[in-house]
């Protein structure tokens, strides 16, 4: 695995690549690697005749009062873990290799970011698709890989490739959970023993929307008052929203009908987590 941490040096290893013929597979990440991330690893590997990886925490997605600053950050444990699952290379730039000046243009997200973790975050959206962008230019692959934890993420992004024209296929892989089922997540460590003893609730409030969904239940605020109520009643978290959109246009609906996602986000002490799924009504 080679280690790459200037943008020129990058581009120059992906053209060689390409001149060789050989396909790119690109896994974004903001480090601090988890069973996701290494299977998103593991499905590039099966696809792509390279894969890279990127380690870069974006500080244009995080707010001024978010934890950019606390983000968990292990480049070592990363290195190793990256280097086992047979990444090609790890693209390790600085946040003065990335943008060494203030933005003169940055990506403006007009549409499917007003609504879950967009509506409390302003302007998230913006700074994951200006990094996304800059990141394309710069790996140039035929594929990337997202994970559906992030499932508004990755609604967003299609429609950046869409109409930006991206030559890249945007592959969405399944989220990876513990087996309590909480969605594993960089910033699970940040969890106290209790709370990581309630957070399975989240899983199991969605599970519950969903069973309903199946026995007949078609009333969106029926469904969202049941996840509420298991939430409130069996864990210390608060409740940031809970959500249920079409999907991946991510609007509001009155009754449900074709691909839905139900998604909610919810804060403990020290981490907001969040988690969804994304179901076919017909």
């Amino acid at each position: 695995m080679k280690v790459v941490t200037e943008i020129r040096a990058m581009q120059a290893e992906m053209i060689h690549q390409k001149k060789k013929g050989k396909s790119i597979g690109f896994v974004p990440t903001m480090g601090y690697l988890h069973e996701g991330h290494l299977t998103l690893v593991r499905n590039a590997r099966k696809e792509n005749d390279i894969v890279v990886m990127s380690i870069f925490v974006n500080p244009l997605q995080f707010g001024p009062t978010e934890d950019f600053a606390e983000y968990p950050r292990d480049f070592d444990r990363d290195c190793a873990l990256a280097e086992s699952e047979k990444v090609d290379y790890l693209f390790y730039p600085s946040v003065a290799e990335m943008y060494p000046n203030e933005p003169a243009v940055t990506v403006s997200v007009k549409d499917r970011s007003d609504v879950l973790c967009g509506k409390s975050r302003p302007g998230h959206f913006d700074g994951v698709a200006t990094v996304i962008t800059k990141l394309f230019h710069i790996v140039m692959p035929e594929r990337a890989y997202f994970g559906k934890k992030d499932a508004q993420q990755v609604a967003v992004l299609e429609g950046l490739v869409s109409d930006f024209n991206f030559p890249v296929e945007l592959v969405a892989v399944d989220i990876v959970r513990e087996q309590d089922g909480l969605a594993k997540s960089s910033r699970n460590v940040n969890l106290l023993p209790d709370e990581r003893q309630e957070a399975p609730i989240l899983y199991k409030s969605l599970q519950a929307a969903h069973q309903a969904i199946n026995e007949g239940e078609r009333n969106p605020s029926s469904l969202i008052q049941l996840i509420d109520d298991m939430i409130t009643n069996q864990s210390s978290g608060k409740i940031d929203y809970i959500g249920l959109l079409s999907y991946p246009q991510l609007k509001p609906l009155e009754e449900l009908t074709g691909r839905i996602i139900i998604a909610l986000a919810v804060k403990f002490s020290k981490v907001r987590l969040i988690d969804n799924v994304i179901i076919d009504i017909d």
